[in-house]
Formats: C-alpha cells, sequence, structure tokens
C-alpha cells in the first residue's frame, strides 16, 4: 500500500512537470491560460493527495484554495482582461519553442541531480517530490525569462507558486495560516498586476515589453 501511495504521489507531481512544458511550449494565449487551470487542477489533486497520505487535514484547505482561485477565479480574470485589452492572441518567444524546450529539459536534469544529492537521507516522498517541485519552479523561470508578453510572465509567476505549494506539502506541509496568508498574497498580488497591465495597456497601447524597451530607448 505504501508503494502504491508513492505511486501516486509522484505521478501527480510528475504531472505537475508535464504542464509545466505544456506551457512553455504554448504559443497562443488561450493555449496558456487553459493550459495553466489544467496545471492548477493537477496541483489540487497533488495537494490533496499528499492531505490524505500525510493525514493532514489542513492540507484539504490548500488544495480548495488551489481549486477556486488558481484553476477557476485567475484563469477567468486573466482570460476577460485579455479580452478587455485587446491583446495578442499569439506569443512571442526569445529564442523559439525548441530552444526552450530544451533549456527546460536542462532544468529539469538539475532539479533532479541537485534534490537526489541534497536530500539524499530523506524519505523517497519527500525527497522526489521536491525535486518535482524544483523542477516546477524553475520551468516558471524559465517561463518567466522567455516570454516578452506582460500576461504570459504572470502565467509563469503563478507557475513558480504553483511549484512552491508542491514544495510545501511534500514537505509535510505547512501551518494553515501562512498557506491562507500565501494564497491572499497571490490574490492581493494578482490584483496589483492586473491594474499594472490596464495602466501600461492605457498609455503604450500595448502589453508587450519589446514596445516599452523602445519606448524607454527613445527617452534617452
Amino acid at each position: 500500500m505504501e508503494r502504491f501511495f508513492l505511486d501516486v504521489a509522484h505521478l501527480l507531481a510528475g504531472g505537475l512537470v508535464l504542464t509545466s512544458f505544456m506551457l512553455l511550449y504554448q504559443t497562443r494565449m488561450s493555449s496558456l491560460l487553459v493550459v495553466f487551470a489544467l496545471q492548477a487542477f493537477v496541483l489540487t489533486l497533488a495537494v490533496g493527495w499528499q492531505a490524505h497520505v500525510q493525514h493532514a487535514p489542513h492540507l484539504y484547505i490548500t488544495a480548495a484554495i488551489a481549486l477556486i482561485l488558481k484553476a477557476i477565479i485567475i484563469p477567468y480574470a486573466l482570460s476577460r482582461v485579455v479580452v478587455r485589452l485587446g491583446i495578442h492572441r499569439s506569443i512571442e518567444t526569445v529564442g523559439g519553442i525548441s530552444l526552450t524546450m530544451l533549456a527546460g529539459m536542462g532544468c529539469v536534469a538539475l532539479s533532479m541531480v541537485v534534490m537526489m544529492k541534497a536530500m539524499a537521507a530523506a524519505d523517497p516522498l519527500t525527497r522526489e517530490d521536491l525535486a518535482f517541485a524544483l523542477s516546477v519552479v524553475l520551468l516558471g523561470m524559465l517561463i518567466m525569462v522567455t516570454r516578452r508578453n506582460a500576461v504570459s510572465q504572470i502565467v509563469g509567476f503563478m507557475s513558480v507558486e504553483n511549484g512552491l505549494i508542491l514544495a510545501a506539502a511534500g514537505a509535510k506541509g505547512m501551518p494553515l495560516v501562512v498557506e491562507i496568508s500565501v494564497a491572499f498574497s497571490v490574490l492581493v498580488a494578482f490584483i496589483v498586476i492586473g491594474v499594472f497591465l490596464f495602466r501600461i495597456r492605457e498609455r503604450f497601447d500595448s502589453v508587450e515589453l519589446q514596445v516599452l524597451d523602445d519606448y524607454r530607448g527613445e527617452r534617452r
């Protein structure tokens, strides 16, 4: 039975890594938001399973927060922002999709090597879940670095936060007050980012970062 628990936990954590690669591969805004909602749903399942395995009821609250906030509210709100701002449906990447995917594979390999050595004495569930979580964090950062659109960078930031939640849950959970405060911090950050997006769109008629760089160069 313990082996079954490990296999399911690793399957769900691996699903988060897979959805991170799917985020890297997307070149359309609508598809990016759909995949992010899918990643948040997989995170919900992963945290819920950790709650069952660890007998930690408070993690069910974390799973519910991830489902409601990150799988439903934020993707829907971002899709509304995209429509209202008239943002381009295509997403420009730095270096192209092929190089981005290769860099992503390098990030996953690095995560596995680092965590397997650093956590050699830990139990398998914690060690391998932390390796998957670090992979999700690094892939989220890669999304932020290789995307020129501000909305896609927000998705990358949220993906990084998904990895951190997986790490916290895999490391025998975290205090409930911390989980709730993190959820509200993410919500507040999302609202602030939304306001800035509207202001940027109003001022520069675009949310593409290249346009902002060009404007800064002209001011100099």
